[in-house]
């Protein structure tokens, strides 16, 4: 049975997802069996190709496409939704989230005998980015720390580790990777925070900029907010069969 998952949202990353995909299976060579979902959020350039090229010598290596962009969120919930492991881990698909913090972001759920730890978030250090993306990240983690009480001074990081379940069961909208630490604690999961490290992108761009990151931000926060103040009270354990 597959232990663990790792999804990789990903558009016009043709120079860069190949070499992470190789990172991620030497990193996790330790926690086999894994499988590496990459989906593809309709790139135009031939990520697609290099990945399928790829996939013919990594048969653990699997390619989930959009028939249309539909952003961050969605991709990651079409690698989960196409998951076979009750353990997924994320990280971008531009190279910066360095995939030797994965054994070390994983841990705490599987060593965890309670069941009860839902989410693993990292959180970067010594980020590897432009003043002006460091700065509207520092700003916006800020304001949204304050408002949803979070506990988390990095939601933008990729690098997450997560129960299949509890993420299934979250209220799904876009842009919901930001709000991970609030929606998990909302259905009484705890969450782990794991300091990780950060590269500078190796080739290509961003496809999202400040000031889109800020607008979809400023609704997207006061809508968590108001899910969280009608959280739920009780999370099952068991049908009682």
């Amino acid at each position: 049975m597959t232990r663990i998952s790792v999804v990789i949202p990903a558009k016009n990353e043709a120079e860069n997802i190949v070499g992470l995909v190789e990172g991620i299976d030497l990193a996790m060579a330790a926690l086999a069996p894994f499988e590496i979902i990459v989906v593809d959020d309709c790139s135009t350039d031939n990520s697609v190709a290099v990945l399928q090229a790829r996939a013919k010598t990594m048969p653990h290596l699997r390619i989930v496409r959009h028939d249309r962009s539909g952003g961050q969120s969605a991709a990651v919930h079409s690698g989960v939704r196409a998951a076979h492991a009750p353990v997924i881990c994320t990280l971008d698909g531009d190279g910066q989230n360095p995939p030797e913090e994965l054994p070390k972001l994983v841990a705490p759920i599987l060593n965890d005998t309670t069941g009860r730890i839902g989410l693993v978030a990292g959180q970067r250090v010594g980020r590897q980015d432009t003043w002006s993306k460091k700065w509207a990240s520092k700003f916006a983690n800020g304001i949204r720390g304050w408002m949803l009480q979070d506990g988390t001074r990095d939601t933008g990081c990729g690098l997450k580790a997560f129960r299949r379940e509890g993420f299934l069961d979250l209220p799904y909208f876009d842009h919901m990777h930001r709000y991970l630490p609030a929606l998990f604690n909302r259905d009484g999961w705890q969450v782990a925070h794991v300091d990780v490290s950060h590269r500078a992108r190796g080739a290509g761009r961003s496809n999202y900029s400040n000031i889109q990151r800020a607008l979809v931000g400023v609704v997207d926060l006061f809508g968590v907010a108001w899910l969280l103040r009608r959280k739920k009270k009780a999370r099952v354990l068991g049908d009682g069969k």
